[in-house]
């Protein structure tokens, strides 16, 4: 299993040879190699794990020089962050770095050796974060490589700095790899500020005031997480002597005060991670950066970490006031963001508060602490990390070509640009519509929730399901639309070959997953389920995989006769009255007054009644409160 390790090094080793190539066109063939490497890393250590009976491994017991290595890594990392806090006059948020890392290092020097049953942890859990990473990471990382060229090209006052941001994406693929794969919480400590730090250099990429403001944001949200991180792993330490994660849930399940108290604190960190709420600001600010950054970080990975913490937390949560506390958290975000999401037209927005939907809905599953809504919350991230990536990176891409990222402006879109159209109308349908895992997913978890009378996320996810289908309707209804205007395929495409690469590869993967479902169900999550909780329940009826096939044949027919019907229409259209007279492209009139009057067709958004800053506002109240209470009552003993 040596090839965990590659896994964790190579990106690392990888990064500041990007920063050193200087020729683009080199730097892009290291970058193809080097994610081919890494992606084909990650099935190959899949498949020598299910060679070895797909059961739990555990690797490296005693690695004293590596504990070494990491804390200088880690007080390097604390210095980095104190020196840009103080440039940008930012000096209190270099507070919440420096004496969590003070304290860590205080306890690893202090000679004592808390037990920790190995630091490398490999099952179906961590496989299935590899593969995420591995595959999709890499996709995006491929994706990269033309978007950014085009970016620069439209972007003349963003100074290029491509060596730079290709770097950053190395060493967060590696700290990915390394969070998913620890088991002492140390490593995992370290790997989590490591991933927080990308995020925040990212977000700053393009050093405009906008950005740099969004990106200290995101650090100070997310090394708050890392302070209750920090908290919880050295009091679970010093009152157990332990730093497994494994056995803290253990410890956890049995009752055990300061394991209880470690799990709150470690899944309040896992929700600044996941960009819940009150902490969702940090994932919107992060949409100034360049679109393969938003994919990546902020939408397939990133905060899929804080999802992975809360799923392995999820055996400890079930019943519990921490468990019950998280629930609300995660259905009330996924129902907030979801009415918030009904009044953004900016594609990437619109994308921001699906994400953090999406993910409120993960971390409502994970907080239940039951194998079926458990089950449900691993296909949604499945299906969120590809479906999400794919969405961002046709957003940017549609971007480049049409100069605008605007809704409004992707108006026939499947006809203007075939190819893009095509796939973000996949995209958007994994999101919403059967056969999708999405839905599935959904159904799922609503009934879980009806089966253990918990009224009030049944209300969550019924009502935050529908607004999440109004404003993917109003979205799928733009790009498959056909006026006068719109008809017409545009002259040129610029989009590169590594891009439609990316996008093509996230198009059939996303296809294959719906295909396979059923196969990953009974091989991969109920095994995952037997790990967790030591049962599982059969959750896909056989009538339910006839329907998901005959639908899934319905749905992907759709795009392709409209397009064809489309391109075939004659294009002397029967002029149509407009209240004057037709200018003779059914897109304008002259009106009683002599003056031409153009025609507009365009979504409602409901702008006027929906205010997400002011209603961002509110619901970091509400939620704030609510962990701070329950964050007092556990600290305080109440709560056991």
């Amino acid at each position: 299993m040596g090839i965990s390790v590659f896994l964790i090094l190579f990106p690392l080793c990888c990064a500041p040879v990007m920063y050193l190539i200087t020729n683009d066109r080199l730097r892009a063939y290291v970058t193809y190699v080097a994610v081919g490497i890494i992606a084909a890393a990650s099935v190959a250590l899949t498949a020598q794990w299910a060679m070895n009976g797909a059961v739990p491994v555990m690797l490296y017991e005693e690695t004293e020089a590596a504990d070494h290595v990491i804390l200088v890594a880690e007080l390097l990392l604390m210095v980095l962050v104190t020196y840009l806090c103080f440039k940008h006059k930012k000096y209190w948020i270099s507070i919440l770095s420096i004496v969590p890392t003070l304290l860590i290092a205080r306890q690893e020097l202090s000679g004592a050796k808390p037990m920790t049953l190995c630091h490398i942890y490999i099952d179906h859990l961590s496989i299935l974060m590899c593969l995420i990473v591995g595959i999709v990471g890499s996709l995006i990382v491929v994706y990269a490589v033309g978007y950014m060229y085009g970016y620069h090209m439209h972007r003349k006052d963003v100074r290029d700095n491509r060596r730079y941001f290709y770097m950053l994406l190395f060493v967060f693929l590696g700290a990915m790899f390394g969070f998913v794969l620890s088991e002492s919480l140390l490593w995992i400590d370290f790997f989590w500020e490591v991933t927080s730090v990308c995020s925040f250099l990212l977000i700053g990429y393009t050093k405009e005031p906008e950005a740099i403001n969004n990106s200290f944001r995101a650090l100070w949200m997310n090394l708050l997480g890392g302070v209750a991180l920090a908290a919880g792993i050295l009091y679970f330490a010093r009152s157990m002597n332990c730093v497994s994660f494994h056995k803290l849930i253990e410890f956890a399940q049995m009752g055990e005060v300061p394991a209880t108290i470690a799990v709150t604190l470690i899944a309040f960190a896992a929700l600044t991670k996941a960009a819940q709420l009150p902490f969702s600001t940090w994932l919107m600010g992060a949409m100034v950066a360049p679109t393969p950054s938003s994919a990546l970080l902020h939408s397939a990975t990133m905060v899929k970490a804080g999802i992975y913490v809360l799923f392995r937390l999820a055996p400890a949560m079930g019943e519990t006031a921490t468990g019950n506390v998280v629930v609300f958290i995660g259905g009330f975000t996924f129902f907030m963001a979801s009415i918030m999401a009904i009044s953004q037209s900016d594609g990437k927005k619109v994308l921001a508060f699906s994400t953090i939907s999406n993910l409120g809905l993960m971390t409502a599953c994970a907080g239940v602490g039951a194998h079926e809504t458990v089950w449900a919350g691993i296909f949604l991230m499945m299906f969120h990390a590809v479906s999400k990536s794919l969405l961002f990176q046709d957003v940017g891409a549609t971007e480049n070509a049409t100069g605008s990222r605007d809704i409004e402006d992707m108006h026939g879109l499947l006809y203007r640009l075939p190819m893009l159209g095509f796939y973000m109308f996949i995209g958007i349908a994994a999101m919403f519509l059967a056969p999708f895992g999405m839905l599935i997913s959904k159904w799922s978890a609503l009934k879980a929730a009806v089966d253990r009378n918990n009224i009030l996320l049944v209300m969550f996810i019924t009502y935050g399901s529908a607004t999440t289908g109004f404003y993917w309707t109003k979205w799928m209804g733009k790009i498959i639309s056909r006026s006068h205007e719109t008809g017409e395929r545009m002259k040129k495409d610029v989009t590169q070959k590594n891009e439609k690469f990316s996008l093509t590869v996230h198009a059939v993967m996303m296809i294959a997953l719906c295909v396979l479902m059923p196969w990953l169900s009974g091989h991969f999550v109920d095994p995952l389920l037997v790990e967790m909780f030591g049962k599982f329940t059969n959750v896909l009826p056989g009538m339910i995989l006839v329907m998901m096939v005959l639908i899934m044949c319905i749905v992907l027919a759709i795009p392709i006769p409209a397009y064809i019907y489309a391109k075939n229409q004659k294009t002397n259209y029967k002029l149509n009255y407009m209240s004057g007279i037709n200018t003779g492209k059914n897109n304008g009139f002259v009106d009683s007054f002599g003056e031409e009057k153009k025609l507009w067709l365009t979504n409602y958004y409901f702008d006027r009644l929906i205010q997400p800053d002011k209603m961002m506002v509110y619901c970091q109240l509400l939620t704030a409160a609510v962990l701070a209470v329950m964050v007092s009552f556990v600290l305080g003993g109440v709560l056991v």
